[in-house]
């Protein structure tokens, strides 16, 4: 590893212990190794705006890692919408071996990324499929569903009401409280919790909502 990935190694290090959340030495390899993918790929592939690669290791591997608490304590197949450049789909992957993870966008160049990201780290639980997510018609429901800053809360429901399962949890990220977009939630779906994260190196809010149906 040379010494700017080690610098990066003790950021990341750092504040998955602010977290609380535990890291193998192998999984921090890995996250790194996916890191300096995002970075290279980002060149021509326009994957984030974030350029700068070691503002990556925030805003991207730590707040993926930042919602680890509450996929730990769903089932073991998750959907990540609107996946892009695989936040927090790839991380969490990462960190869950022992769960299932199915990373979906409608771009093509971004899940060839994510394919490669896959191949390049061996990441056996892990599904890339190119789709809009209302075409998407899995085999078999997921018990948790995820986004990142993919859309309002009422379409990010109403686009995947059909594909989680009669327990499933929605976990959408986003930076500060969306109050309009809670107002506007259907009618089927409850707010089950909204918890303020904190994530090390982040400036400004970031918010998970935890969102169920109801019926």
């Amino acid at each position: 590893m040379d010494l700017e990935y080690q610098g990066y190694a003790e950021e990341l290090d750092d504040g998955a212990r602010q977290l609380g959340v535990q890291i193998s030495e192998g999984q921090r390899d890995q996250l790194l190794a996916y890191l300096a993918l995002l970075s290279k790929w980002n060149k021509a592939y326009n994957l984030t705006a974030v350029r700068n690669t070691a503002e990556m290791v925030s805003r991207h591997l730590l707040d993926s890692l930042s919602v680890a608490p509450y996929v730990q304590l769903g089932g073991t197949r998750w959907l990540d919408v609107g996946s892009g450049g695989g936040m927090p789909g790839i991380p969490l992957a990462i960190l869950f071996p022992e769960r299932h993870f199915t990373l979906l966008d409608s771009n093509g160049k971004k899940t060839r990324f994510l394919t490669q990201v896959k191949l390049e780290l061996k990441l056996t639980n892990l599904e890339v499929v190119h789709s809009r997510v209302e075409q998407f018609a899995p085999a078999q429901p997921f018990t948790g569903i995820t986004s990142r800053a993919f859309s309002s809360l009422e379409d990010f429901t109403n686009w995947t009401r059909h594909l989680g399962d009669r327990d499933a949890r929605w976990l959408a990220m986003k930076g500060v409280q969306p109050d309009d977009e809670l107002q506007a939630l259907p009618s089927d779906f409850e707010l089950e919790r909204c918890l303020v994260l904190k994530v090390p190196g982040c400036q400004g809010q970031r918010h998970l909502l935890i969102l169920r149906r109801t019926s």
